[in-house]
């Protein structure tokens, strides 16, 4: 066979997975063997479909073998080598497709590298070197300078324009900072939508000339799921190469009366972290007063902070705000999640895995006997997992976590709907946080609109405010905002501490008009006069205020 069939080396890709990992071997070397062709093909081809780097050779730029964080003898059963090729750390490997592999790697390693593949014999002389005595790898290079290719690849059909469209589409997303891309058939074709800042927007027209049937299955291919199957709902995840790094993304798959429908969820971490800057509450938007209340409760030495709101309102990474400005290096912290969204340096973070049976109950069980002082609990869906988060903020241990409310006292609602003693909540529980994220006027059209001082007149909502500079604006839409007159979001919310007082109202079951009245009383900012101070500041509109949170 002197030419490889890229198709149908993709349309065995989920079999020759499966094989290899039943066999012990590499995927590489299963599809080389079923096409009866040299393993540095199937490398090739398999790079090239998932627009990685294939290193044969180097051009005379050296590979430092950097062999400290992997085992010699794993990394040579895994073909996976630790280096830095033209200044850039990265991990070889000869097989893309072993995930169990690249995770004990990354694992190792500590964090997440680009990735680049290479042929057995290369990662062989690389591993050689990694031995005692060596450290510098010059490789040879080609005699016209470049990388030589496989004949076969260099001779090889172009990229399936499904395969180029689903590319291009979640490229595009990225490109736009969108969270999530939604693939859904209709009797027109398939259509493409982008949720960009919370709200869903339409990428382009029904693909018509593509079959929607082909395009959903190569993202379930991509994914590991069955591409057979199509009466079910089915969930997997895979990593993209983006802007040169590795981006986890999350697929589901369900079914719809015109066939499947996608949704990949991009998790992306650039609105995190940037360069120079680290992840804070002030970051995130939160007001002042607001966020040094969070601080304070996250210094306590033991109790829970809960973090509550619908999906999608930053819950998660409100968490990973507090848990970056807490850390001093003297404290084990531990997180338990489902996946883990963002690396934090000097934290032991556990990712979910309820196909091996490590839920969020047994996972957190375990942690416990890791000798924890923070524990950080993704989410708390069951009551197993609520049980044992409260006994542990009972025990000594500052627990963070999130559950889906509404507001911050639908929470107990929501527990004892679980089946969860009030008195042990009441008495661990320091305050819960609701919060929302809510789109900002783009600065660079807004413009100030009187019709948002009649609104905001009509809800008895204007107050005696002397507005000054600042008054309610809208924007009018320009190429920066995509035309929606908006940029960006920032979260509001509104904290609930917990006193002795409320502890009482809550475990006597009081009723709810009374515990509203206590939390008035107390003069705490709700989350509708939050959202209501951005609209009289002219941070975003009163229509996006009802949007987010309902105004009474």
């Amino acid at each position: 066979m002197t030419r490889l069939d890229e198709q149908a080396l993709f349309d065995s890709i989920p079999e020759a997975v499966s094989q290899a990992r039943a066999r012990g071997v590499s995927a590489v070397q299963i599809l080389a063997e079923r096409f009866s062709v040299d393993p540095t093909v199937v490398g090739a081809s398999l790079a090239h479909r998932l627009d990685l780097p294939f290193v044969t050779t180097v051009d005379g730029k050296p590979i430092v073998v950097l062999s400290h964080a992997l085992q010699i003898e794993i990394a040579r059963k895994r073909r996976l080598a630790h280096g830095r090729f033209d200044e850039v750390e990265c991990l070889f490997t000869e097989d893309p497709l072993d995930e169990d592999g690249l995770q004990w790697a990354m694992s190792k390693i500590g964090r997440r590298l680009p990735l680049r593949v290479a042929p057995a014999e290369l990662i062989d002389a690389l591993l050689r070197l990694a031995e005692p005595g060596h450290g510098v790898a010059p490789m040879a290079q080609s005699r016209n300078g470049r990388e030589r290719l496989p004949q076969s690849l260099s001779t090889a059909p172009g990229r399936s324009p499904v395969i180029d469209y689903v590319d291009r589409a979640l490229k595009d997303a990225w490109a736009v900072q969108a969270s999530d891309v939604h693939f859904e058939s209709s009797r027109e074709g398939l259509a493409v939508k982008l949720r960009v800042d919370g709200l869903l927007v339409n990428r382009d027209g029904p693909e018509r000339e593509l079959p929607a049937e082909e395009i959903i299955s190569r993202i379930k291919v991509v994914a590991e799921l069955d591409i057979a199957e199509k009466r079910v709902p089915q969930d997997g995840r895979f990593a993209m190469l983006l802007d040169g790094r590795m981006v986890d993304c999350r697929v589901s798959i369900m079914p719809s009366a015109h066939g499947e429908d996608a949704v990949v969820r991009i998790l992306d971490k650039r609105h995190l972290v940037r360069e120079g800057s680290t992840l804070s509450m002030q970051r995130l938007g939160f007001a002042e007063r607001l966020a040094e209340r969070i601080r304070a409760l996250a210094r306590k030495p033991h109790g829970m902070l809960l973090v509550t709101g619908p999906t999608g309102s930053g819950k998660t990474t409100t968490l990973y705000a507090t848990l970056s400005e807490i850390r001093s290096g003297v404290e084990k912290i531990v997180t338990i999640e489902d996946p883990i969204e963002y690396e934090l340096e000097g934290v032991l973070q556990v990712p979910v895995n309820e196909k091996k049976g490590l839920t969020f109950a047994r996972g957190l069980r375990s942690i416990l006997r890791h000798d924890p002082d923070v524990i950080m609990v993704g989410e708390i869906r069951d009551r197993e997992t609520a049980e044992i988060a409260i006994q542990s903020a009972l025990t000594g241990h500052l627990v963070f976590t999130t559950v889906h409310a509404n507001t911050a006292l639908d929470v107990v609602s929501r527990f004892t709907h679980m089946g969860v003693d009030l008195y042990a909540l009441a008495s661990g529980l320091n305050g819960v946080l609701a919060q929302r994220l809510v789109r900002l006027n783009c600065p660079h059209c807004a413009r100030a609109d009187p019709q948002q001082l009649r609104a905001l007149d009509q809800h008895g909502l204007l107050g005696d405010v002397d507005f000054g500079s600042a008054s309610p604006k809208r924007g009018t839409g320009c190429e920066r905002c995509r035309a929606t007159g908006f940029l960006g979001r920032t979260a509001v919310g509104e904290l609930l501490e917990l006193d002795d007082r409320l502890r009482d109202l809550l475990v006597s079951r009081a009723a709810i008009v009374e515990v509203k009245e206590y939390v008035k009383a107390r003069r705490d900012e709700s989350l509708q006069s939050a959202i209501v101070g951005l609209v009289r500041q002219g941070l975003t509109t009163l229509e996006e205020a009802q949007r987010v949170v309902e105004l009474e």
